[in-house]
């Protein structure tokens, strides 16, 4: 027999890149990199990537991909991942490359006022190659102004940089509606009858003199006005849910709680299935959202927070067979999962997030093996019984050392363990475990485990933007960046066998892009 170290039938991954930690990686395709940094790139600076530098690399993707792929991604980042600059920014790049597909894009991914203001703020900002916004991304932001309703505009009045004014300014729009009209008049601060205002505005142009009956207007353009407790309880009434989940602690600090019924009022709409699933809030929001909740916020409001999680939880899958869960606590996984930026840092970290992971699988699945990782397994009992919540925190607790992702692969191969998925939730910057110089540790161990366990399969969540991975892509892995409940519906498929060789950039094309440029 031939020498089956040279003719084996199984083609080994060579590695081709070294990771941000300087230790042998896997480099990901054009598309999965653009796809990595699209679904967890908040355009903050990261552990090991700061700003500028994911901003130039996905510049430099864009310029190499096929313009109807970067389309896809920025629905796919902003409908699946809920996430809000980089499809901002790629929905910029299809302007500047004067797309086919700017139109329908434009439709599906600037859907709110606050998505409005930040893809001008990236078109005038030069960072795409150009500063005047254009006929066509002219005509765009016009049909936009002309289109919302009134809550909408008043929405998109809160913030600046650009202001809702500004915006105005640049485009000229050309209302139909005489109330349009007049609202924009009002917005650059020109001479308007008040009766010629649409009935919200009006009403806050009164409030702001009076302080008398609450408007309906959207909660930040009443944020710095004197509101008694009573007038702060009705606004948590009325807020919306995502508004809600985000001041709760202001709410407790202006008394609002104290009014009765406010707190149980705050606690059902807080756990409103049906406000959860239109809010497109993410998991780690919730979390982070409980996190912060101060002593003075009542218990029954924290308990909804809980309930929410759960339902936020809703489309962790039921998965069948042996499943191990690696949820990274090594010291870069400390980082804000976000990034940090001046003012606007997250307070939930990686760690927090690949707890969060974890601690659902457990949930979900009874039979789920929980590994924490560092640069070794990190010996922790988990009760499936404790909520979500519980166990993330426990989780989260561990934090610390260097980071060797080979290490969970290396404790099941010791163990002789039985496995059907391997899940791993991590920055994926292993760098202990260099010790193979044609593969990865990680790599390595995973083609030990495959001999005793044929079937298994591996996924790696990671949960930062980068170019490079652990474990190459191939029919019995699967490498998905992202901290959104897309990712479960990922995990689910693949396990039971959907997909074959580059199974996330697949999932990326197979978005549909329905209205077609020309009607653009």
């Amino acid at each position: 027999m031939a020498n089956p170290h040279l003719f084996n039938s199984r083609q080994k991954a060579v590695t081709n890149t070294r990771n941000a930690s300087g230790a042998p990686a896997y480099q990901r395709g054009p598309k999965q990199q653009l796809a990595q940094y699209a679904m967890t790139g908040c355009l903050n600076s990261t552990f090991y990537v700061n700003a500028q530098t994911q901003l130039e690399q996905v510049l430099k993707l864009c310029a190499t991909l096929d313009p109807e792929f970067i389309a896809k991604t920025a629905i796919y980042c902003r409908e699946r991942g809920h996430m809000k600059d980089m499809a901002a920014l790629l929905t910029a790049v299809l302007a500047a490359k004067r797309s086919d597909w700017l139109a329908p894009v434009f439709e599906r991914v600037i859907d709110n006022g606050k998505m409005l203001r930040t893809w001008v703020q990236i078109l005038r900002s030069g960072a795409t190659g150009r500063r005047s916004l254009g006929t066509r991304p002219k005509r765009l932001v016009q049909g936009w102004l002309n289109q919302a309703n009134e809550q909408q505009l008043l929405q998109a009045a809160v913030g600046n940089q650009p202001s809702l004014a500004d915006v105005v300014k640049m485009v000229h729009p050309k209302p139909a509606e005489p109330w349009r009209e007049a609202f924009f008049a009002w917005q650059l601060g020109r001479p308007v009858e008040r009766s010629a205002l649409p009935a919200a505005t009006q009403a806050l142009l009164a409030f702001r003199e009076r302080h008398e009956e609450l408007p309906n207007v959207p909660f930040l353009l009443l944020s710095n006005e004197t509101l008694s407790a009573a007038q702060w309880g009705e606004l948590a009434e009325r807020m919306g849910w995502q508004a809600l989940r985000m001041n709760l602690n202001t709410l407790a600090r202006n008394g609002a709680f104290k009014i009765k019924g406010v707190a149980q009022t705050v606690a059902c709409r807080l756990a409103d299935p049906d406000l959860i699933r239109r809010s497109r809030v993410l998991p780690y929001q919730l979390l982070s959202a409980f996190k912060m909740a101060g002593d003075e916020v009542p218990a029954v409001v924290r308990e909804a927070l809980q309930d929410a999680l759960d339902l936020a939880l809703a489309n962790v899958p039921a998965l069948s067979g042996r499943v191990v869960v690696c949820p990274d606590v090594s010291g870069s996984m400390a980082s804000p999962v976000t990034g940090q930026r001046q003012g606007g840092t997250s307070s939930v970290r990686c760690i927090d997030v690949a707890a969060l992971v974890a601690a659902a699988l457990l949930r979900t699945n009874p039979a789920t093996r929980v590994l924490p990782f560092e640069h070794k397994v990190v010996d922790l009992t988990l009760n499936r019984r404790d909520s979500v919540m519980t166990n993330a925190q426990k989780l989260a607790a561990i934090g610390g050392g260097g980071t060797s992702c080979s290490a969970p692969l290396a404790w099941l191969n010791q163990q002789s363990e039985p496995v059907d998925l391997v899940i791993f939730v991590s920055d994926n910057e292993s760098w202990i475990d260099q010790r193979y110089h044609n593969r990865t540790a990680t790599m390595a161990q995973w083609e030990i485990l495959k001999r005793r366990n044929p079937q298994a399969r591996l996924v790696c969540i990671d949960l930062q933007p980068g170019a490079s991975t652990q474990a190459a892509d191939q029919d019995d892995i699967l490498n998905i960046g992202g901290f959104g409940d897309s990712v479960f519906e990922m995990v689910a498929e693949f396990a039971n066998g959907g997909f074959g060789a580059e199974h996330w950039v697949r999932a990326i094309e197979a978005v549909e892009l329905t209205q077609m440029a020309k009607a653009a």
